[in-house]
């Protein structure tokens, strides 16, 4: 029998698939418009931003020992969560205008399962707590006191997260603030992480302390299923970083797995996602940046984003290197 969980995925994915399917035999054109970013090598790990060079070398260590996929993103995003220098994840996290530091993170496995956490304060490795959600509960998602509470029955500290780094940034914000915050580039540099390991499974974890100065209680796309992070082990997986409520609108992750079922490269299928967005007719859309990672199950790599300044961590082949992400908004 299937559980709720999985009732609500494979219900939502058969019903999704027969739109895509019917929109994509009027397209033609599956192949990425750039070069790829994969040689279809495995196991592999992908990841947003320049601190997923230090996050890919501990994912990989844990495939490599043998561990599964979801281990190892586990493992992987805890390293940038637990560094009180990385001002976008975790500890050391820019906090919301009110100076409360908020994070947001979501796992999903091989099988399908997946959990999150959104609004959680004090705990400084959400992504473990989005693990226990996903391996412990019949639910996916826990928010504030109801995670904070969770978090705490099951052995995690509360801590304070807001580090002196952080609450001087914030300080020096105060003084000339609006009272909206506005994105840009330098605030939403979330982590998002997909692996494949030794059997060729796919996982694939996602976590942030979101948009910074954010109003209190703005919750971005990094929780959602299907936003901030989708996996179909039989596809291939795909992760977002950027302005959320962009990423949300167009349920990015899942529309690039979708694109990927049905032919599309990993490379297209980004491309075609952050099309989506530049021509949504979104006001002051220059001002926003999103960016994509994707990988099929074939180990084929891609990324693309809005505008210049996205980078993503690939480790393959025994090589860990940082690339830039080719951009719509040249």
């Amino acid at each position: 029998m299937l559980n709720r969980r999985k009732f609500i995925s494979r219900s939502a994915i058969t019903s999704l698939s027969v739109l895509f399917g019917t929109q994509l035999l009027k397209n033609k054109s599956y192949a990425s418009t750039t070069p790829g970013n994969g040689e279809g090598t495995k196991p592999l790990v992908i990841s947003t931003w320049r601190h997923g060079i230090p996050a890919n070398e501990e994912a990989m260590r844990v495939i490599m020992e043998g561990g599964r996929a979801v281990e190892a993103v586990e493992a992987g995003v805890r390293v940038p969560e637990g560094d009180p220098d990385n001002m976008s994840v975790g500890l050391g996290g820019l906090p919301d205008r009110d100076g409360k530091v908020t994070l947001d993170a979501s796992i999903m496995d091989e099988t399908g399962n997946c959990g999150s956490v959104c609004f959680l304060e004090h705990i400084v490795h959400p992504i473990s707590v989005a693990r226990l959600v996903m391996d412990n509960t019949p639910h996916i998602m826990l928010a504030g006191e109801g995670a904070l509470q969770f978090a705490l029955e099951n052995g995690f500290k509360k801590e304070n997260l807001l580090t002196p780094k952080a609450k001087k940034a914030w300080e020096e914000w105060k003084k000339k603030a609006k009272y909206e915050p506005v994105p840009n580039i330098e605030n939403h540099d979330t982590i998002g992480m997909l692996a494949i390991d030794q059997k060729g499974n796919l996982s694939g974890a996602c976590t942030t302390s979101g948009l910074a100065y954010k109003i209190r209680g703005r919750v971005g796309d990094s929780p959602i299923i299907g936003a901030g992070l989708y996996v179909d082990n039989n596809v291939g997986g795909a992760t977002a970083t950027g302005t959320g409520e962009l990423v949300i609108r167009t349920v990015g992750s899942f529309l690039i797995v979708e694109l990927m079922r049905n032919g599309y490269t990993p490379q297209a299928a980004c491309e075609e996602a952050v099309r989506r967005i530049a021509n949504a007719n979104i006001p002051d859309i220059h001002k926003h940046q999103v960016g994509y990672i994707a990988v099929n199950k074939a180990g084929e790599t891609g990324a693309y984003c809005l505008k210049p300044g996205f980078n993503y961590a690939l480790f393959v082949n025994g090589k860990n290197e940082l690339v830039d992400s080719d951009n719509y908004f040249k």
